[in-house]
């Protein structure tokens, strides 16, 4: 329940603090005190958008704090996942907002998104103004409303989770089938790629090899005349390397007696005169393997033409990117042929999902039609006590032409205040009167189902008085016994009703200022007397709030 709310440089209010009690507190007061003010203030800890304009005039923050009582309600998880600090009796909801635009919200003195205040705030508090009732006239309202008295939300997460899933599925069979379609359009041209590539025969390094034996053909005459020069001048008897050489070692070796030192000399030219030895022969090969062989240049020149082109077509730098490409156009061709299998694979386990999301669905369509009977009845036999005797009304339950995020099913609220008038959609017949007591009913069937802690009614009696405002004043005060309850009125029929009764005002000083104060039984009496009589305090108005008052 909400303990007390303290509103600090908020619109017209400097400072409140109010001290709400268990059962039901009204809330009175002259149209334009500041009663919306007080609950724009809480709807701010209850994370609603700030708007800088709301803050006091001359102000530049403003605050509000909302301290409640949670013992009964076992909220430790929720601060659990979040990581706040977790008090087992009491909870306090801040909210400091700038003019400068700048707003900070805090769960017990820790910093925390707005968010995360909406999420704890459905726990604690139902605010209900004078335009949600027409949220009566919304199905998807209407769906919630039953889902709530069918108690249904784990089998709604479990629906849910399978039709992700089974969305997830039917997605992943679409892209699929429309890759199919797109390659399947392709597999000529890609296998025709393919072959080419795979006809070549292509071997890494075969291109740098073909290369250097074209130039090596192209190029015979050329090389053998110079291995023939290089072989004359290593050889030739008259000035050959290998000859002068040899003269020059047997020089060294002749003066070796005398010269001691020229081991080295000696070694050097022996080294150089065995090397060039060795290599006379190995260019008399090469030379006797050098032939002319038109045929075989004109089958290198033919392969590189290939190989050139080929890469030219694709765009490659090189045989290795070629087969690069073909490999992966083998694995292209591979997996559409593969594509019939896997899309009929995918439609097994969609069929699967689709069968479960069918079942679950029906499960909750289960739990809804037996809330609706319950709904009909109970619904009835409340507002009929609200001068609606012959009041008619359905809980219809169609279903849809395929699931959704809710399931199968389409609910709509039928209604009709006269017994000889069919019922029709509540948006097409309702008065306002009559949805303001449709919408206590339902808020009165709901309360002990959703085992919220607080509810507050702002102005929701439009359009009602007399007689049926007492018998509304006395539904909130039946719920006052399960829960907190919180009403804003102007009838003094309800007002009578509250456990304890709060009046605002406005107090002309230099600046024009909101308060707001508990009445004591005597004031109390005055302000109901004066509700019903309007400026003029009578005899017959006082006795008259006495008798309202029991």
């Amino acid at each position: 329940m909400l303990k007390q709310l303290t509103i600090q440089n908020y619109a017209l209010i400097s400072k409140l603090e109010i001290d709400f009690s268990r059962g039901m507190s009204v809330i009175t007061g002259e149209t334009g005190a500041g009663k919306s003010i007080i609950i724009g203030a809480l709807s701010l800890i209850l994370g609603q958008r700030a708007d800088a304009k709301s803050i006091k005039q001359d102000e530049e923050k403003c605050l509000i704090e909302g301290l409640f009582d949670i013992s009964s309600y076992n909220l430790e998880s929720f601060f659990t996942e979040r990581d706040l600090e977790y008090d087992a009796h009491n909870c306090l909801l801040r909210r400091e907002i700038w003019r400068s635009g700048k707003s900070r919200a805090f769960i017990n003195d820790s910093p925390v998104g707005l968010n995360d205040l909406k999420d704890l705030g459905t726990f604690l508090i139902d605010i209900h103004s004078q335009h949600r009732n027409l949220l009566l006239a919304d199905n998807t309202f209407q769906l919630q409303v039953v889902d709530v008295l069918a108690a249904n939300r784990s089998l709604r997460e479990t629906y849910k989770t399978a039709y992700l899933h089974f969305l997830s599925i039917r997605k992943q069979l679409q892209e699929l089938t429309e890759k199919a379609h797109t390659h399947s359009s392709e597999q000529d041209y890609l296998r025709f790629q393919f072959q080419q590539l795979d006809e070549a025969k292509l071997q890494a390094g075969e291109q740098v090899e073909l290369e250097n034996e074209s130039s090596t053909l192209s190029h015979i005459e050329e090389i053998k005349n110079g291995m023939y020069a290089i072989e004359h001048l290593l050889s030739s008897d008259d000035k050959g390397i290998i000859v002068s050489l040899k003269e020059a070692l047997t020089a060294a070796q002749a003066i070796h007696k005398l010269y001691p030192t020229a081991d080295e000399t000696i070694e050097r030219l022996k080294t150089a005169y065995l090397d060039l030895k060795d290599l006379l022969p190995d260019i008399g090969n090469q030379q006797e393997k050098l032939e002319w062989d038109p045929e075989r240049l004109q089958w290198v020149n033919q392969r590189l033409d290939l190989l050139y082109s080929l890469q030219q077509k694709h765009k490659a730098a090189s045989v290795e990117e070629l087969i690069d490409l073909q490999n992966q156009l083998k694995t292209q061709l591979e997996a559409i042929e593969n594509y019939d299998e896997a899309i009929a694979k995918i439609r097994r386990e969609l069929e699967t999902a689709e069968t479960n999301v069918l079942h679950l669905a029906g499960e909750l369509t289960k739990t809804r039609t037996q809330a609706a009977t319950h709904l009909e009845n109970r619904l009835v036999e409340q507002v009929s006590l609200l001068g609606m005797p012959f009041m008619q009304f359905i809980c219809s339950i169609t279903t849809k032409n395929a699931p959704d995020s809710t399931g199968l099913d389409d609910v709509a609220f039928l209604f009709s205040a006269n017994r000889n008038v069919s019922a029709k959609p509540v948006a097409q017949i309702a008065s306002g009167g009559e949805i303001s007591r449709l919408m206590l009913g339902i808020k009165a069937l709901i309360a002990g189902v959703l085992n919220l802690p607080a509810i507050i009614f702002d102005e929701i009696d439009t359009g009602v008085s007399g007689e049926i405002a007492d018998k509304m004043g006395g539904i909130m005060h039946d719920m006052g016994q399960i829960m907190q309850v919180i009403v804003i009125t102007h009838l003094p029929q309800i007002a009578a009703r509250g456990d304890s009764h709060f009046f605002v005002y406005k107090e002309e000083n230099d600046v024009t200022e909101t308060r707001i104060r508990r009445l004591s039984p005597e004031e109390r009496i005055k302000e109901i007397a004066q509700m019903l009589s309007g400026s003029e305090l009578t005899d017959a108005a006082i006795a008259n709030a006495k008798e309202l008052l029991k």
